[in-house]
């Protein structure tokens, strides 16, 4: 599992600090499935009333040019909710496109999207696609996308593509790229209208529990004799130690069936609805203790 929080300081049109209060956003993570690998997810930012959550799954496979990572099954991409003024949930679900790593014919490696996404919204019937472009076999990747906000039928969805998207259902079209300016342009207008430009965006600095607060479970105390050894360039001893930390969690694994014990993820409830985790008391009481600023140490006998 992991648990940390960020505090974001608001920013003005360029960029820059607004000098206002920062607003604050915990994440939890915990993985919920060994035989494959899943992991449920809770984003929080309380103050804003916006959620979000789904499920950390992906697959990858080599096509012959490039390695083409992509989401899993269950990986039914991120469900953000957001709090309205009359106490009303709204939810808007954006599917993952795939990504693709290639260069290794000309040795310069690197990172492309090459896909269509969705985003959608039932209660408002807003829907939008997104196209990743293809990128040149030569030169410099452009990372194009371009797409298209439209009013959808959540009953009768069958659209995919933006060429056949009714001219009529259309509220705004988009155009730009994923690494840079992203614009939108409305119906019967050519003008360009800046939705954001990532360029001058960082991360906010993220904030983990200390050492002393950390499960043994957790994440980074987990794997932190591996990072070390990965940092010090001693692969060697990296690769012992990983197998060490899978060997151990096989035998946990095979201990749970010879005693016909089922695996039971401790802070996320999984499977009553497809793609979209819930918290469990535990999960809700460790994030609100986050938003508080104290990490909170759940129960030792914790064997996710």
């Amino acid at each position: 599992m992991i648990q940390c929080h960020w505090d974001v300081d608001p920013l003005d049109e360029s960029g820059n600090p607004t000098g206002q209060k920062s607003t604050r956003v915990c994440f939890l993570t915990e993985q919920t499935s060994h035989h494959p690998p899943i992991s449920a997810f809770y984003v929080e930012c309380k103050e804003k009333g916006i959620s979000a959550k789904g499920y950390d799954q992906i697959s990858a496979r080599f096509t012959g040019t490039s390695i083409k990572v992509a989401p899993g099954n269950h990986n039914l991409g991120i469900f953000i909710n957001i709090r309205q003024k009359d106490g009303s949930d709204e939810v808007w679900n954006l599917t993952h496109p795939a990504a693709h790593l290639g260069g290794f014919i000309s040795g310069a490696l690197s990172i492309t999207v090459q896909d269509v996404c969705y985003i959608t919204c039932p209660k408002r019937k807003l829907k939008v696609i997104l196209h990743y472009l293809d990128e040149p076999w030569v030169g410099r990747s452009k990372y194009k996308v371009e797409g298209v906000i439209f009013n959808y039928d959540p009953e009768d969805d069958t659209i995919t593509r933006i060429r056949d998207v009714p001219e009529k259902d259309v509220k705004a079209r988009i155009d730009g790229s994923w690494v840079s300016e992203l614009y939108y342009n409305l119906p019967g207008s050519k003008d360009k209208n800046i939705i954001v430009d990532v360029k001058p965006l960082f991360p906010a600095t993220k904030f983990i529990p200390d050492e002393k607060d950390q499960l043994p479970n957790e994440s980074r105390k987990m794997w932190q004799k591996v990072t070390d050894a990965i940092l010090s360039k001693e692969y060697g001893l990296a690769t012992n130690l990983k197998i060490e930390i899978e060997d151990q969690k096989r035998k946990e694994a095979a201990e749970r069936e010879a005693e016909n014990k089922t695996f039971t993820p401790k802070y996320f409830v999984v499977g009553s609805e497809p793609g979209i985790p819930k918290l469990q008391t535990e999960g809700r009481a460790v994030l609100d203790a986050m938003h508080e600023g104290e990490y909170r140490i759940p129960s030792a006998n914790s064997t996710s």
